[in-house]
């Protein structure tokens, strides 16, 4: 656009001197850490990308989130979630525009039960109580062995059963990850523990031998050592880089990463 000058003699002519007018940029996302949070929304959230100065609103699928702040760039900025379900888009509306398009997403991710638990019988019948879901069991089918443990998924829609003979039975999100089923055993299986992502879980026999399976690691065992009582049950650790096992008199055995200086205990 021609730049010109009025004055009582005339206006200027010519394109001698011109101005460009740019339209703002649209925003644009390229990014959101972290990628997931509970469904209840209040996750405190980063966004990515470009233009974001003046933003006035920036949306999880359709909802609004809440205490936006954009830096000094306009390149990122702050949030918390609002509530929502399932796998979404981010976006951010300024007054240029809305960011388009599926570059970041962000799932929501139920929490798990808090308030229930579940029981399982020698036959594989399961009872469950308070928010604990019902996912299926052996109750009524064939068993070569008789149920001797369960552990659940970390989101608690699943859960593994395991028999005397090493034999897992997997039901709702859980995976199965083999078993010591049709193996030949020094001692039965007596528990099971699962790892802290789900992805893999541990079995401990009478004896304290320990069989793990999927991401889980072998973290030693009580296997050909003198026992007092035999082992009756096994936890994990929360990160899963260790596991108990308890005796029927009590005794306790830690089992540790490898390297550790930790001692074997057998407390009575």
């Amino acid at each position: 656009m021609n730049v010109t000058v009025t004055t009582p003699a005339g206006t200027s002519t010519g394109t001698a001197a011109q101005f460009t007018y740019i339209a703002p940029a649209v925003p644009t996302v390229t990014s959101v850490s972290p990628t997931s949070g509970p469904t209840a929304g209040g996750t405190s959230v980063t966004v990515g990308g470009a233009a974001f100065t003046g933003a006035t609103a920036v949306h999880f699928g359709a909802n609004a989130a809440t205490n936006v702040v954009v830096n000094g760039a306009g390149t990122s900025l702050t949030a918390t979630t609002p509530a929502g379900t399932g796998t979404v888009n981010v976006t951010v509306t300024t007054p240029a525009g809305t960011s388009t398009g599926a570059a970041a997403q962000f799932t929501y991710i139920a929490a798990p039960p808090t308030q229930g638990y579940w029981m399982v019988a020698s036959d594989g019948g399961i009872f469950a109580f308070g928010d604990a879901g019902f996912y299926q069991s052996m109750g009524g089918q064939p068993l070569n062995k008789p149920i001797v443990g369960m552990a659940a998924t970390p989101d608690g829609k699943g859960y593994w059963m395991v028999a005397s003979d090493g034999g897992i039975f997997a039901f709702g999100d859980a995976g199965f990850y083999q078993s010591m089923g049709g193996q030949p055993l020094n001692k039965p299986i007596v528990g099971m523990a699962a790892t802290s992502d789900g992805k893999g879980y541990w079995m401990v026999a009478s004896d304290g031998g320990i069989f793990a399976f999927g991401d889980a690691g072998f973290y030693q065992s009580m296997g050909g050592q003198p026992l007092n009582k035999p082992i009756v049950g096994m936890a994990a650790t929360p990160d899963g880089n260790g596991y108990w096992m308890v005796a029927s008199d009590g005794g306790s055995s830690p089992s540790v990463t490898p390297g550790s200086t930790s001692p074997w205990v057998d407390s009575p």
